[in-house]
């Protein structure tokens, strides 16, 4: 098999898998870029390139006689308002048609660069494959994705200074690249001293030149500008939005977010950033001497944005290409910084935290933590780390036999005995369920349609004999206590309980632990599809039927979107219960892991309790727990034929000593069966 690898056969067979993967991504590359684009296109004229507007509204820079700061709105260099007027025109004459292809372009430039840096030495497959990962990534930033929308041009800046460090030839034609680059935006300028501590200076000196002679260009055209902008302001620190709004993502911003002001607030943010500087750049410095170029400049980059007074979200993409660095020894823990930086600069914070208060400060202050982490605090591997290319392998556990000889469906999905990454794993799961409560919010149906699949649910349940809502709900209002205990029940466990149980897996027993929360994100995702194809009024949502809402109190039918709760989750999602799903699935782990029969039971007792309390409380038909049964199953189902049986061979030394007596042989032993 060793030699078939290497033959011509195998390494034709090799390049067709790389072939297909590449057109695969690329094609994936494409839809995003359409998507984007259609997506500023197909919006009406008032809401697309909404800062595009600061230039060719009626009452934009190009109409508006005076400065370019008398609106405002402009936040810019005065060398940026004076090119950018020509470019605003004939934006205005295309309907932002040509800004938002210009843009697209300098997206996929942005990203072919970024590909061609990586590196070396890096795998021909990552090679081939690394061009359309980066255009994809930019695609689904936000601070691209605020580019297309509001049209801003600070991926100018990006690419020049990209263009300058790691594409052309020759010191002086880079440093004219980055001078031009930091007369747009200022900050550009610490990537000076990187050109010069790394022997590139005269590119450092040109670049320095080009900014000054620039901004003296600008000086002389807009002398009143320049002196708003330079001195008034602070090299434009007082212009645009609040500086304490969430959307600047600097020290200076969160420093007033926390309630810091006046020259208390200037003093502990000159010293910050001073050391922000310091250590930032010195560790750029030491990445590009490693043959790290494209590290290096990514992370003077995020120095840049944390010292900015102001680093507006479409300021941030810097933070992105801090994903090329390597961290982690283990092959179990490579992927935990890029996920880190990926989901950071793709996804809001409250997605990637709880709307708690402990949190607000991270959550408020996501992007600036990551550009502070790459520049200052990240262990990034050497090239000459011997794990930089080879890091410590993973030991897979091989599954017990299945049942058909086709399962597994993916055999590379296989299961280790190693616990996984605690803080991968709460982001992972953190970030599942934000986006399965967007979706469950948007996959609503109309209430007329909600309130006849009622109708029909009730109808079914009395051919089959079994609607017994009405008569459980109206017995449980009678009692205050059971009604407590019910209502106490269905508000408290839905939540604690799963995560109680997946917390004793990831501690006690890790391969199970990956077994059972894949089977329970199956399931979850099954009842999406229900919640989206099958809107379902629950019973205390149906006018008329002298049902008691027991959890929320009387609700007025007349206006159905009432309540605290239909601003955060979906009214009409009741078909499948997952309130009854999740407790099963407890139940059903309980009943196979647990070690004791008082335990098994007492899982049991779990879903037992949950479907009484879905139905006396009117939150649910009695066929929703059906469904929710049925979501479940599947899951497990699903997991057994993508990843193989739950039960796995240990290999031997992972083996206790004492099964490996009654097993002298020292063979795998299968493992799992509690």
């Amino acid at each position: 098999m060793a030699n078939a690898e290497h033959s011509p056969r195998g390494s034709a067979t090799a390049d067709s898998r790389i072939g297909a993967a590449r057109a695969a991504l690329w094609l994936f590359a494409v839809v995003l870029a359409v998507r984007q684009t259609a997506a500023v296109l197909t919006q009406p004229p008032g809401k697309r390139l909404i800062d595009l507007g600061t230039w060719i509204g009626d009452n934009g820079v190009l109409h508006v006689p005076g400065s370019l700061y008398e609106s405002g709105r402009f936040t810019g260099t005065p060398f940026a308002g004076l090119v950018l007027k020509p470019i605003a025109r004939s934006a205005e004459q295309s309907l932002g048609v040509v800004w938002t292809c210009g843009t697209l372009l300098l997206v996929v430039l942005l990203g072919l660069v970024v590909a061609r840096a990586l590196p070396i030495p890096v795998s021909r497959r990552s090679t081939l494959l690394a061009a359309p990962v980066a255009i994809s990534l930019l695609m689904l930033s936000l601070p691209v994705r605020n580019s297309f929308h509001l049209g801003q041009t600070s991926i100018i800046p990006v690419l020049l200074v990209l263009l300058g460090c790691l594409a052309v030839r020759g010191e002086r034609p880079a440093g004219l690249l980055i001078g031009v680059g930091a007369a747009l935006q200022p900050t550009v300028l610490l990537f000076a001293p990187l050109l010069w501590f790394t022997g590139r200076r005269q590119a450092a000196v040109t670049s320095m030149g080009t900014f000054g002679a620039l901004t003296a260009l600008a000086w002389a055209a807009m002398p009143g500008d320049s002196w708003t902008f330079w001195v008034h302001h602070v090299a434009g620190a007082g212009l645009g939005d609040n500086p304490d709004s969430l959307a600047n993502q600097s020290l200076h911003g969160a420093l007033l977010r926390f309630g810091l002001e006046g020259p208390l607030e200037i003093a502990v943010y000159v010293l910050l950033a001073a050391a922000v500087v310091f250590f930032g750049l010195r560790r750029a410095v030491r990445c590009a001497q490693d043959g790290q170029l494209l590290l290096a400049v990514a992370v003077t980059g995020c120095v840049a944005v944390a010292v900015s007074p102001t680093a507006w979200q479409h300021q941030l993409l810097w933070v992105l290409l801090a994903v090329v660095g390597r961290v982690g020894r283990r092959a179990a823990d490579r992927m935990l910084w890029p996920v880190l930086v990926v989901l950071a600069i793709t996804l809001p914070g409250n997605m990637l935290l709880p709307d708690m208060t402990v949190f607000h400060p991270v959550r408020d202050n996501t992007l600036l933590i990551a550009a502070l982490a790459a520049a200052c605090a990240v262990p990034y591997l050497p090239l000459s780390s011997p794990y930089f290319r080879r890091p410590v392998p993973t030991d897979y556990a091989a599954p017990a036999p299945a049942r058909w000889a086709r399962v597994p469906l993916l055999p590379f999905w296989r299961r280790v005995l190693t616990r996984p990454n605690l803080l991968l794993e709460l982001l992972v799961i953190r970030v599942g369920y934000s986006v399965y409560s967007h979706i469950r919010a948007a996959a609503t149906g109309s209430v007329a349609a909600a309130q006849e699949h009622g109708r029909q649910i009730h109808a079914i349940e009395g051919v089959l004999g079994i609607d017994m809502e009405h008569w459980a709900n109206q017995a449980v209002v009678r009692t205050e206590w059971v009604e407590a205990l019910f209502n106490f029940h269905y508000t408290s466990f839905h939540f604690l309980v799963p995560l109680s149980i997946l917390g004793v897996l990831y501690v006690r027993r890790p391969a199970d632990y990956r077994w059972a929360r894949s089977s329970l994100a199956f399931a979850t995702l099954l009842a999406l599809l229900g919640f989206w194809l099958y809107p379902l009024a629950p019973p205390r949502l149906m006018p008329g039927m002298g049902f008691v809402d027991t959890v929320h109190g009387p609700q007025d039918f007349a206006n159905p979107d009432y309540g605290a709760m239909t601003a955060v989750t979906n009214q009409y999602a009741a078909m499948p219960s997952l309130h009854f799903g999740w407790s099963l699935w407890c139940g059903l782990i309980v009943l196979m892991l647990a070690p004791k029969l008082w335990m098994k039971l007492l899982g049991l007792l779990h879903p037992l309790l949950t479907v009484c309390a879905i139905v006396v409380t009117a939150n649910h038909w009695v066929l929703d727990a059906f469904g929710g049964a049925l979501v479940v199953g599947a899951g497990f189902g699903l997991t057994y034929l993508l990843a193989g049986p739950r039960q796995l061979l240990l290999p031997a030394k992972a083996v206790p000593a004492a099964r490996r007596e009654a097993d002298p042989q020292g063979a795998a032993v299968p493992a799992g069966r509690a």
